[in-house]
């Protein structure tokens, strides 16, 4: 009896799972309507939009300018009993100093002026200059390597007034004897053409292959006469000579530390006619500072030019002043 009732269930279960549908189960997820959310794309807005101009307005200065001017003065005075002997002296000097640089790519465009004149007078003794010139130095040079350029430079040196030599009367007194130099006698202007080693922006060595130096000697006073010794290398009642020349020039111009300065400047010219007798031209400033505007300057110039002299000339000056800078 059992065993028919087993076979009856089993029957009608096989009877249901045959009518049974299978159904999958992604089917019976409800999806959202498609078209419940509208998006819309917007249309291209393209319209040219002008820029402001920068309020700082910034451009690009190739030229870098520095400048100073000092002004120095002595003075010593002693009675008329003073037992260790002294004279009364009073000097007053002056000094301008002025470099441009012009630099863009591998060009640079250097200009110097140096300008000094100073008086001195002592007691018994008519006044005197204790220096006086008029320096100017302009160099254009093209980069060709890192250390090595090519430049052209035209240079032009004077005085600004008249020197002399002195005498003195039978009473004692001291008068002018002769006129030695003045303005333009002698002024030299010298063009050259050659290559420069630069290693940093301290140090310059230029080597003039191609040089030329014009003198003039435009005062009547200091032309030279018939049968005199030739003055400046000017001849034969001239007042201008040109040579031809090998030109060397060294310029040092260095910080030695926050307080000293030092400048120095070398020229060698050699005449294409008489190589084994050159003029040499030494110059060297030292300057310590005190203050923000009191310096110490010690100066010396070696200058040897057997046109001029057949000795050597030197001159020496230790100095107290103002010295202003800008930028300092």
């Amino acid at each position: 009896m059992k065993q028919l009732y087993f076979l009856l269930t089993f029957l009608l279960l096989g009877a249901s799972m045959a009518n049974a549908q299978i159904y999958d189960l992604d089917e019976l997820r409800r999806k959202p309507d498609t078209n419940s959310l509208k998006v819309e794309m917007p249309t291209p807005d393209i319209r040219p939009v002008s820029l402001p101009v920068s309020a700082l307005d910034l451009k690009v200065i190739y030229w870098r300018h520095w400048s100073s001017f000092g002004i120095n003065a002595n003075q010593a005075s002693f009675s008329e009993n003073w037992q260790s002997g002294g004279v009364n002296s009073i000097s007053v000097g002056a000094l301008i100093d002025h470099k441009s640089e012009y630099k863009r790519n591998n060009t640079t465009f250097t200009t110097q002026l140096n300008l000094q004149y100073g008086k001195q007078k002592n007691k018994d003794q008519l006044p005197r200059k204790n220096s006086d010139r008029i320096f100017w130095d302009n160099v254009l040079s093209v980069k060709v390597s890192k250390n090595w350029s090519v430049y052209t430079s035209i240079r032009f040196e004077s005085q600004f007034d008249a020197g002399y030599s002195y005498s003195r009367t039978d009473d004692g007194r001291e008068r002018i004897d002769t006129i030695i130099s003045n303005f333009m006698a002698p002024g030299r202007l010298i063009e050259n053409l050659g290559i420069e080693y630069k290693p940093d922006n301290t140090f310059s060595l230029r080597f003039g292959t191609g040089a030329a130096m014009q003198t003039f000697v435009l005062d009547d006073r200091l032309v030279t006469r018939a049968g005199e010794r030739p003055r400046f290398g000017v001849e034969n009642e001239r007042r201008f000579h040109n040579d031809l020349a090998f030109d060397l020039t060294a310029v040092l111009d260095r910080n030695l530390s926050n307080t000293l300065h030092i400048f120095s400047r070398y020229n060698l010219f050699a005449g294409y006619k008489d190589l084994s007798d050159p003029r040499h031209d030494l110059e060297a400033r030292l300057t310590a500072r005190v203050t923000r505007v009191v310096n110490v300057t010690l100066n010396g110039r070696l200058i040897y030019n057997s046109v001029d002299d057949p000795s050597v000339q030197t001159s020496q000056m230790l100095a107290l002043g103002l010295l202003f800078k800008m930028p300092r």
